[in-house]
């Protein structure tokens, strides 16, 4: 019975039954079989509402949708290509940097290739570039933005972390420096090998003109603010988490609503709706993780799975490279919202036994999976990307494998240098 009851647990989740549900059954059946009171599952729910820090979720959240359904897409292409353009390949490192900003506020890629897309392969394939490279540009940048702040992942990794009680404590506050240099190297390297793509082209630059990048300037008046003051506040200290988001989303509200009149009172309610979606179901498989988790730390179950390990991997290095291997297949399968809720818990402990860092673990973790989201035969964002520019999946393999090996370098130099990641604390 105890060997039958996972089993239907698994194949409830092959067949398309609710995250949520399933591990809030593996939860209870835990607690069942320890004896323990299933009360204790509202309890460890309740919990999840008593997080000051989670209210930054649905603050962020609601900003970013609001930004995606506003012209704001498009003045970000217009003011990055008025600062970059310029250089050899400008519109490709244009459009990498539109990307990665997009997606550090928005903290969903495929949000960022389906607002973006539209805009960025056309104009790249006006500048002459060839169309593998354009497909394999727009759909690997688009979760470049994932180590950046303010992006979700990051303060969820956070939020599950300090749960955990752990004797190093993780701050979402350093977990946003720490994501710094490596979203950096990563932004760089790809903008290194767009530079060497354009070589010998001519319509990719254009000189600088002051005119343009004025007039891009105002047409952006109100958005440049917000990540000055909003990541300037953050990281100095000035703002908490939380109040960082408040204000964000309040900035964005008015301007998008009442000063530039781009999103109407009447579609309001529609992106409420559409934002919240995504919130619900990231704090539901939340709530019952939490439950989850703490089923796993009383029954030892993390310490028994490093038992295990140890007896075949003697080493952090080995450590790092198989956690590698497994998050790249995770990136493939589960969306990075359901991955750190779900896998941190088991992780996280394993790897501090093996003296990792968490700080550096949930940097390493987030650019794994990062790059999971276009790693072949499924990476989620390979099908948005078909689907947004009616390409073959077949071609969109081909176009991200230059991409993927690439980034693949950066993840490696992330996972096996720590020091990049703990810099800056």
């Amino acid at each position: 019975m105890s060997i039958l009851v996972p089993l239907i647990l698994l194949l409830l989740a092959l067949a398309g039954a609710p995250l949520f549900a399933v591990i809030a059954a593996s939860a209870m059946w835990g607690f069942w079989q320890a004896d323990i009171d299933l009360m204790t599952m509202a309890i460890n729910i309740y919990q999840v509402a008593e997080m000051p820090v989670l209210v930054a979720i649905p603050l962020f959240t609601f900003a970013g949708y609001l930004l995606g359904e506003s012209k704001a897409p498009q003045r970000l292409v217009r003011i990055t290509d008025a600062l970059l353009g310029w250089m050899p390949g400008g519109l490709a490192i244009v459009a990498l940097a539109a990307c990665a900003m997009f997606t550090a506020f928005t903290g969903a890629s495929g949000v960022t290739i389906v607002a973006l897309g539209a805009l960025l392969v056309p104009a790249l394939h006006k500048a002459g570039y060839k169309e593998s490279f354009n497909l394999g540009l727009v759909t690997t940048s688009g979760s470049l933005g994932l180590l950046f702040a303010p992006s979700l992942p990051l303060i969820l990794y956070g939020v599950v972390a300090q749960q955990m009680a752990l004797e190093t404590p993780v701050s979402i506050d350093d977990l946003f420096l720490a994501g710094l240099l490596p979203g950096l190297l990563m932004l760089f390297a790809l903008s290194a090998y767009s530079m060497w793509q354009s070589r010998g082209m001519q319509r990719d630059q254009h000189p600088f003109d002051k005119a343009e990048t004025w007039a891009a300037i105002k047409d952006s008046a109100w958005e440049i603010p917000l990540p000055v003051v909003v990541l300037g506040g953050i990281y100095s200290g000035f703002f908490a988490v939380s109040e960082a988001a408040a204000l964000t989303a309040f900035y964005v509200l008015i301007v998008s609503v009442v000063i530039r009149r781009e999103i109407s009172l009447a579609k309001l309610p529609v992106v409420m709706r559409d934002s919240m979606k995504l919130v619900g179901a990231i704090l539901l498989i939340l709530a019952v993780s939490m439950a989850s988790t703490n089923y796993m730390i009383d029954a030892g179950i993390p310490e028994k799975i490093f038992s295990f390990i140890q007896q075949h991997v003697s080493d952090p290095l080995t450590f790092l490279l198989l956690l590698t291997l497994f998050l790249l297949v995770l990136g493939m399968m589960l969306d990075i919202f359901s991955a750190i809720v779900i896998m941190i818990p088991i992780i996280l402990p394993i790897a501090i036994e093996y003296g990792i860092h968490p700080i550096h673990l949930g940097i390493l973790f987030l650019a794994n999976m990062q790059l999971g989201y276009f790693t072949p035969p499924v990476g989620m964002n390979l099908f948005i990307a078909s689907f947004r520019f009616n390409k073959p999946v077949m071609t969109l393999y081909k176009a991200t494998l230059p991409f993927f090996f690439i980034l693949l370098t950066t993840v490696l130099i992330i996972t096996f240098w720590p020091g990049l990641s703990l810099a800056l604390l």
